[in-house]
């Protein structure tokens, strides 16, 4: 039997913003998942943020551990499922790192032994606070955790591919210990899949957790590129899940489109509920497609100051908790609950070398021949220059045509195969 595609959204609670656990009112939170529900949604992804959960390395504030419990406790009133951010990390243009690890108390987050354990103890805590929860779906590590490890981030501290590695597997061992038998997860960024020197990989994103997770903004070059209504902007989320399926060495690993807004100016707010539809559609037609969970629930309030611009308004909901066009839209595709597509039986073959995975980023030629593909209706889908004669891994996947960037020649329709 065909199985159903989650849809949920990002919570972003619509009285305070993530500032909102330094005071928080249950009211106020049962009347933001209110207006969620109401759409038909079934999850919400959750943030804690982290230096108000754990201000001292030896610190986890039982009574923000009890909020968060009791926020799930609110969402299973309403039908809706939980999964939680860890490590926060980075939210909208902030960062939110506990004074214990900055300026004279500066350690590496990733490779500071005590560091480490304090947030695998902070992780195992707050699982299994919701582990006896029927709503929890799991954790995830923390929210893009990998722009801390490289540039553009103006301190980063710095770590190889390897430290990456078993910093994954030591938090997300830390997350199964405080609730077993959960689908738990990490969260990068997509210089994961574009960025040559980010430490943090395509092959750790497909294959440490339960899932791939992939986060789709086309202010990364490809609404600029190419214009809001084209093929590479309304395709981008499709493009990132079949990417991801190249380094999976499950042939049907589940893939979680875990972040998808439609930022203004490149997507202006009367396209928003256009784009939403073909971003949307286009996800829909990945095969293995866990859930597509939107950026974000409400906007944030003008009250707050410092925001980038496009932050304010990228909310389903209006930060009165209104409905805005492209909540219906999403409302409709969760009806919907489309299940199981095709096979996508031709590959584009990607580079495994992690240090030219800009070759896949918008301007490579791994990006522009998958959208030539993508406008001739190939339905591609990725797999690497290592897998490309491997018959059986091929089979595994239904692919029965491979194609290579070079052999994909333009044309004025966008594309064709030689």
């Amino acid at each position: 039997m065909p199985s159903a595609v989650r849809f949920g959204v990002n919570y972003t609670p619509s009285e305070g913003w993530f500032h909102h656990w330094l005071d928080f009112d249950l009211d106020s939170v049962r009347a933001d998942l209110d207006s969620i529900a109401a759409l038909g949604l079934d999850h919400i992804r959750v943030f804690p943020l982290w230096p108000y959960f754990q201000p001292n390395r030896a610190l986890i504030r039982p009574r923000a551990v009890e909020q968060l419990v009791t926020l799930a406790d609110a969402a299973a009133e309403r039908g809706l499922d939980v999964n939680v951010d860890g490590l926060q990390g980075h939210l909208s243009s902030f960062d939110f790192l506990p004074a214990w690890t900055r300026t004279w108390h500066r350690r590496n987050i990733f490779t500071d032994p005590d560091v480490v354990e304090g947030e695998a103890r902070y992780l195992r805590t707050l699982a299994a606070a919701l582990a006896d929860r029927p709503n929890f779906i799991g954790m995830t590590v923390g929210n893009e955790v990998n722009q801390f490890a490289a540039g553009p981030h103006p301190d980063p501290d710095r770590i190889t591919p390897a430290q990456a590695d078993a910093w994954l597997t030591r938090l997300l061992t830390a997350c199964a210990e405080g609730a077993p038998g959960r689908l738990h997860l990490h969260a990068s960024y997509d210089a994961a899949w574009y960025q040559d020197d980010q430490p943090f990989t395509p092959e750790h994103s497909a294959r440490r957790g339960d899932l791939t997770a992939v986060h789709s903004w086309v202010f990364n070059g490809t609404a600029q590129r190419h214009g809001r209504t084209s093929v590479p902007s309304e395709h981008h989320a499709a493009y990132l899940v079949e990417l991801s399926k190249a380094w999976a060495d499950d042939p049907h690993r589940p893939v979680w489109l875990q972040e998808v807004g439609a930022p203004a100016p490149l997507i202006p707010p009367a396209h928003a509920a256009a784009f939403t539809e073909a971003t949307v559609t286009h996800a829909l037609d990945c095969p293995d497609l866990w859930g597509v969970t939107w950026w974000c629930s409400h906007d944030v309030s003008r009250d707050l100051a410092d925001f980038p611009e496009l932050e304010y308004g990228l909310g389903l909901l209006t930060n009165d908790r209104r409905p805005k066009d492209l909540a219906l839209v999403l409302a409709d595709a969760a009806r919907g609950r489309r299940t199981t597509p095709a096979t996508r039986g031709t590959a584009l073959v990607v580079p495994a070398d992690p240090a030219v995975r800009s070759r896949c980023a918008p301007g490579g030629p791994v990006f522009d021949a998958y959208f030539r593909l993508a406008a001739d209706g190939a339905r591609p889908t990725t797999v690497l220059d290592t897998r490309a004669d491997d018959k059986e891994h091929l089979a595994a996947r239904g692919i029965t045509e491979v194609v290579t960037p070079d052999q994909v020649l333009p044309t004025p329709q966008g594309g064709t195969r030689s």
